[in-house]
């Protein structure tokens, strides 16, 4: 009895850590449509500029106080070697999220050796410590749910500051739940129990600011705005990203103005 209601916890857990992130996305969803008054100037990237900043602001003293501190300790003390097997076994939780976008993309040769990528870091590689299949040529991809979605054809809308998450997009914003419900670490939680994935996900979260420390002390030396670089650097990407690197002409030029190689074509006519 005392085993199925501890199941009962675990299940009951997990599915309100969806029900909060499923809350959180409607209202950021509701904030991003809800249009401004008409005195004022708005941006048709960032129209709700003013909460992305108070996120943005929030996200950053969280980080400062709390993460900052842990994650210097971090790099100063643990072995790189040891850094680099907890980001590959953190790399080889998630990656399922990669191998269902390949195939939801139609790369099924990529969708392919992404699986069996996965499957030989999981097994020769003890869970993902060690990348093997990078010495087999299996190659790593980075795909997810707000890609998937770009490459149907999806505009990525209105630019969000989701806190403590970081900078995303109505688009992209969707792969928040996708990406929890297609990691390991979420049905581990399921079958042993939160005292388990509790500790893992923590960790997690300090490898994942560990590999930040290098863009964000260009954030914090370069950017005048440190807001708008974050915003403009991570839009950028997620377009190269989506566009796999070949990027489409009309990318390179302000979306508000005209094609320049336009017009010279209507001259010559």
């Amino acid at each position: 009895m005392s085993e199925n209601s501890g199941i009962l916890r675990n299940i009951n857990y997990h599915y309100l850590i969806l029900i909060i992130f499923f809350l959180c996305l409607t209202i950021l969803q509701g904030c991003a449509t809800t249009p401004k008054s008409s005195d004022e100037e708005v941006d048709p990237i960032d129209p709700h500029e003013k909460i992305n900043r108070a996120s943005y602001d929030f996200t950053d003293r969280v980080d400062r106080v709390i993460f900052e501190p842990i994650v210097n300790v971090y790099v100063d003390y643990v072995p790189t070697a040891a850094q680099r097997s907890i980001g590959n076994f953190y790399d080889n939780l998630a990656y399922p999220n990669v191998v269902l976008n390949s195939f939801l993309q139609g790369k099924i040769k990529q969708g392919a050796g992404d699986t069996l990528r996965f499957l030989v870091n999981s097994t020769i590689g003890m869970g993902g410590l060690f990348d093997m299949a990078t010495h087999m040529g299996l190659q790593k991809h980075d795909e997810d749910f707000g890609q998937t979605l770009g490459v149907w054809g999806v505009n990525p809308g209105s630019y969000l500051f989701v806190p403590l998450l970081g900078p995303s997009s109505e688009r992209d914003v969707t792969n928040i739940p996708v990406g929890l419900v297609t990691n390991v670490l979420f049905y581990a939680g399921l079958a042993v129990g939160t005292y388990f994935a509790a500790p893992l996900t923590i960790l997690g979260a300090i490898d994942k600011r560990a590999r930040l420390i290098g863009p964000m002390q260009i954030r914090d030396e370069a950017a005048l705005d440190p807001y708008l670089f974050v915003r403009e650097a991570s839009l950028q990407q997620r377009e190269f990203l989506v566009h796999d690197g070949k990027l489409p002409l009309d990318l390179y030029y302000d979306p508000f103005q005209d094609n320049p190689f336009d017009n010279d074509v209507k001259i010559k006519k």
